[in-house]
Protein backbone atom coordinates (compact mmCIF):
# COMPACT_ATOMS: atom_id res chain seq x y z
CA UNK A 1 0.00 0.00 0.00
CA UNK A 2 3.26 2.13 0.61
CA UNK A 3 3.99 2.21 -2.98
CA UNK A 4 0.16 3.41 -4.43
CA UNK A 5 -0.94 6.16 -1.56
CA UNK A 6 0.56 8.69 0.73
CA UNK A 7 -0.61 9.83 3.90
CA UNK A 8 -0.76 12.84 5.48
CA UNK A 9 -2.49 14.66 7.99
CA UNK A 10 -6.28 16.03 6.85
CA UNK A 11 -5.25 19.37 7.96
CA UNK A 12 -2.10 19.41 5.61
CA UNK A 13 -4.01 17.66 3.28
CA UNK A 14 -6.89 20.09 3.54
CA UNK A 15 -4.73 22.95 3.02
CA UNK A 16 -2.57 21.63 0.25
CA UNK A 17 -5.93 20.74 -1.90
CA UNK A 18 -7.18 24.35 -0.70
CA UNK A 19 -10.64 22.38 0.60
CA UNK A 20 -10.49 24.73 3.87
CA UNK A 21 -12.11 22.30 7.13
CA UNK A 22 -14.02 20.10 3.72
CA UNK A 23 -13.40 15.95 3.51
CA UNK A 24 -13.54 15.14 0.09
CA UNK A 25 -14.24 11.20 0.75
CA UNK A 26 -15.80 9.67 3.56
CA UNK A 27 -15.59 5.38 3.02
CA UNK A 28 -17.37 3.24 5.22
CA UNK A 29 -16.31 -0.69 5.36
CA UNK A 30 -18.86 -3.30 6.74
CA UNK A 31 -17.91 -7.23 7.60
CA UNK A 32 -19.86 -8.22 4.05
CA UNK A 33 -19.07 -6.32 0.77
CA UNK A 34 -21.61 -8.08 -1.31
CA UNK A 35 -24.81 -7.01 0.79
CA UNK A 36 -24.24 -3.05 1.59
CA UNK A 37 -28.14 -2.52 0.68
CA UNK A 38 -28.73 -3.45 4.20
CA UNK A 39 -26.87 -0.44 5.88
CA UNK A 40 -26.51 1.76 2.41
CA UNK A 41 -30.15 3.11 2.85
CA UNK A 42 -29.49 4.26 6.68
CA UNK A 43 -25.92 5.73 5.85
CA UNK A 44 -27.55 7.39 2.75
CA UNK A 45 -30.34 9.15 5.14
CA UNK A 46 -28.04 9.81 7.67
CA UNK A 47 -26.16 11.48 5.34
CA UNK A 48 -29.07 13.68 3.81
CA UNK A 49 -29.31 15.26 0.06
CA UNK A 50 -26.14 17.91 0.42
CA UNK A 51 -23.70 14.83 0.34
CA UNK A 52 -23.35 12.03 -2.32
CA UNK A 53 -23.48 8.62 -1.20
CA UNK A 54 -22.85 5.94 -3.66
CA UNK A 55 -22.37 1.61 -2.78
CA UNK A 56 -19.09 0.84 -3.47
CA UNK A 57 -19.57 -0.81 -7.02
CA UNK A 58 -21.24 2.67 -8.03
CA UNK A 59 -18.19 4.65 -6.82
CA UNK A 60 -15.36 1.95 -8.81
CA UNK A 61 -17.49 0.59 -11.37
CA UNK A 62 -14.52 -1.38 -13.04
CA UNK A 63 -14.53 -3.50 -10.17
CA UNK A 64 -17.96 -4.15 -9.26
CA UNK A 65 -17.98 -4.91 -13.06
CA UNK A 66 -15.15 -7.40 -12.61
CA UNK A 67 -16.98 -9.00 -10.13
CA UNK A 68 -20.12 -9.60 -11.93
CA UNK A 69 -18.27 -10.88 -14.60
CA UNK A 70 -16.36 -13.68 -11.82
CA UNK A 71 -20.11 -14.30 -10.33
CA UNK A 72 -20.91 -15.21 -13.87
CA UNK A 73 -18.06 -17.61 -14.72
CA UNK A 74 -18.49 -19.64 -11.52
CA UNK A 75 -22.35 -19.90 -11.80
CA UNK A 76 -21.71 -21.12 -15.34
CA UNK A 77 -19.14 -23.43 -13.77
CA UNK A 78 -21.40 -24.80 -10.74
CA UNK A 79 -24.24 -25.11 -13.40
CA UNK A 80 -21.98 -27.07 -15.84
CA UNK A 81 -20.24 -29.21 -12.73
CA UNK A 82 -24.81 -30.10 -10.84
CA UNK A 83 -25.46 -30.88 -14.91
CA UNK A 84 -22.62 -33.51 -15.21
CA UNK A 85 -23.47 -34.74 -11.92
CA UNK A 86 -27.05 -35.16 -12.78
CA UNK A 87 -26.22 -37.31 -15.96
CA UNK A 88 -24.12 -39.92 -13.54
CA UNK A 89 -27.12 -40.29 -10.45
CA UNK A 90 -29.19 -41.33 -13.70
CA UNK A 91 -27.20 -43.96 -14.99
CA UNK A 92 -26.13 -45.28 -11.26
CA UNK A 93 -29.84 -45.00 -10.45
CA UNK A 94 -30.66 -47.13 -13.36
CA UNK A 95 -28.49 -49.37 -13.19
CA UNK A 96 -29.12 -50.28 -9.96
CA UNK A 97 -33.10 -50.89 -11.15
CA UNK A 98 -31.88 -53.17 -13.95
CA UNK A 99 -29.85 -55.23 -11.03
CA UNK A 100 -32.75 -55.75 -8.88
CA UNK A 101 -35.51 -56.91 -12.22
CA UNK A 102 -36.04 -60.10 -10.69
CA UNK A 103 -36.33 -58.97 -6.99
CA UNK A 104 -39.08 -56.22 -8.33
CA UNK A 105 -40.40 -58.47 -9.99
CA UNK A 106 -40.94 -61.07 -6.69
CA UNK A 107 -42.24 -58.19 -5.09
CA UNK A 108 -44.79 -57.23 -7.44
CA UNK A 109 -45.76 -61.07 -7.68
CA UNK A 110 -46.96 -61.02 -3.91
CA UNK A 111 -48.89 -57.87 -4.32
CA UNK A 112 -46.84 -55.13 -3.75
CA UNK A 113 -48.30 -52.05 -6.06
CA UNK A 114 -46.39 -50.29 -9.09
CA UNK A 115 -46.63 -47.08 -7.07
CA UNK A 116 -45.52 -48.64 -3.44
CA UNK A 117 -42.08 -49.60 -5.83
CA UNK A 118 -42.02 -46.31 -7.02
CA UNK A 119 -41.93 -44.78 -4.37
CA UNK A 120 -39.56 -47.39 -2.79
CA UNK A 121 -36.87 -46.75 -5.10
CA UNK A 122 -37.27 -43.29 -4.97
CA UNK A 123 -36.87 -43.27 -0.82
CA UNK A 124 -33.95 -45.75 -1.38
CA UNK A 125 -31.79 -43.21 -3.61
CA UNK A 126 -33.03 -40.09 -1.15
CA UNK A 127 -31.83 -42.28 1.67
CA UNK A 128 -28.43 -42.98 -0.38
CA UNK A 129 -27.64 -39.45 -1.72
CA UNK A 130 -28.78 -38.09 2.03
CA UNK A 131 -25.79 -40.66 3.08
CA UNK A 132 -23.38 -39.44 0.44
CA UNK A 133 -24.20 -36.16 1.49
CA UNK A 134 -23.74 -35.95 5.01
CA UNK A 135 -20.00 -37.57 4.62
CA UNK A 136 -19.13 -35.49 1.90
CA UNK A 137 -20.07 -32.89 3.91
CA UNK A 138 -18.07 -33.93 6.71
CA UNK A 139 -14.90 -34.46 4.41
CA UNK A 140 -14.99 -30.81 3.29
CA UNK A 141 -15.18 -29.65 7.05
CA UNK A 142 -12.37 -31.82 7.38
CA UNK A 143 -10.56 -30.51 4.87
CA UNK A 144 -10.68 -27.03 5.25
CA UNK A 145 -9.93 -26.96 8.98
CA UNK A 146 -6.26 -27.84 8.20
CA UNK A 147 -5.71 -24.29 6.26
CA UNK A 148 -7.92 -22.15 8.04
CA UNK A 149 -5.35 -20.11 8.96
CA UNK A 150 -4.70 -19.49 5.22
CA UNK A 151 -2.46 -20.34 2.31
CA UNK A 152 0.40 -18.26 1.32
CA UNK A 153 1.00 -17.83 -1.98
CA UNK A 154 3.35 -14.92 -1.74
CA UNK A 155 5.82 -16.80 -3.73
CA UNK A 156 3.41 -16.77 -6.69
CA UNK A 157 1.16 -13.62 -6.27
CA UNK A 158 3.76 -11.03 -5.05
CA UNK A 159 1.87 -8.47 -7.38
CA UNK A 160 -1.23 -8.78 -5.50
CA UNK A 161 0.06 -6.34 -2.90
CA UNK A 162 -0.12 -3.65 -5.41
CA UNK A 163 -3.84 -4.17 -5.36
CA UNK A 164 -4.05 -3.66 -2.46
CA UNK A 165 -4.84 -7.85 -1.64
CA UNK A 166 -3.44 -9.92 1.12
CA UNK A 167 -0.89 -12.74 0.15
CA UNK A 168 -2.80 -14.96 2.07
CA UNK A 169 -5.58 -17.07 1.00
CA UNK A 170 -7.91 -17.95 3.94
CA UNK A 171 -10.56 -20.81 2.77
CA UNK A 172 -13.91 -20.70 4.65
CA UNK A 173 -16.97 -22.95 4.97
CA UNK A 174 -20.18 -21.15 4.82
CA UNK A 175 -22.91 -23.00 6.01
CA UNK A 176 -24.83 -21.27 3.21
CA UNK A 177 -23.12 -22.92 0.14
CA UNK A 178 -23.29 -26.18 1.85
CA UNK A 179 -27.16 -26.27 2.85
CA UNK A 180 -27.94 -24.92 -1.09
CA UNK A 181 -25.24 -27.39 -2.75
CA UNK A 182 -26.82 -30.71 -0.47
CA UNK A 183 -30.51 -29.25 -1.56
CA UNK A 184 -29.57 -28.96 -5.35
CA UNK A 185 -28.26 -32.62 -4.84
CA UNK A 186 -31.00 -33.55 -3.42
CA UNK A 187 -33.44 -32.52 -5.95
CA UNK A 188 -31.37 -33.55 -8.83
CA UNK A 189 -31.10 -36.94 -7.13
CA UNK A 190 -34.91 -36.78 -6.56
CA UNK A 191 -35.68 -35.86 -10.50
CA UNK A 192 -33.12 -38.59 -11.33
CA UNK A 193 -34.83 -41.28 -9.52
CA UNK A 194 -38.16 -40.75 -10.72
CA UNK A 195 -37.56 -41.89 -14.62
CA UNK A 196 -36.10 -45.51 -12.79
CA UNK A 197 -38.55 -46.16 -10.57
CA UNK A 198 -41.34 -45.60 -13.06
CA UNK A 199 -40.02 -47.85 -15.52
CA UNK A 200 -39.55 -50.07 -12.46
CA UNK A 201 -43.02 -49.87 -11.92
CA UNK A 202 -44.02 -50.84 -14.87
CA UNK A 203 -42.34 -54.13 -15.01
CA UNK A 204 -44.77 -56.85 -15.49
CA UNK A 205 -44.14 -59.59 -12.74
CA UNK A 206 -43.71 -62.71 -15.03
CA UNK A 207 -41.04 -61.19 -17.45
CA UNK A 208 -39.91 -59.61 -14.50
CA UNK A 209 -38.78 -62.59 -12.74
CA UNK A 210 -38.27 -64.69 -15.66
CA UNK A 211 -35.72 -62.13 -17.07
CA UNK A 212 -31.99 -62.87 -17.44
Amino acid sequence: LEEMYIYGGRETIQQMLKLGDRISEIAITGDDYRNVDRWYSKIEQAAGDAVKTLPWYEADTYLGSMLAVMDGFVLVWIIVVFLALSFGLVNTLVMAVFERVREIGLMLALGMRPGNILGQIVLESTMLLAIGLALGSALSWATVQPIKDGIDVSIVGEGMDMWGMSSVLVPELLLSDVILANVVVLILGFLASLSPAWRAAQYEPIEAITKV
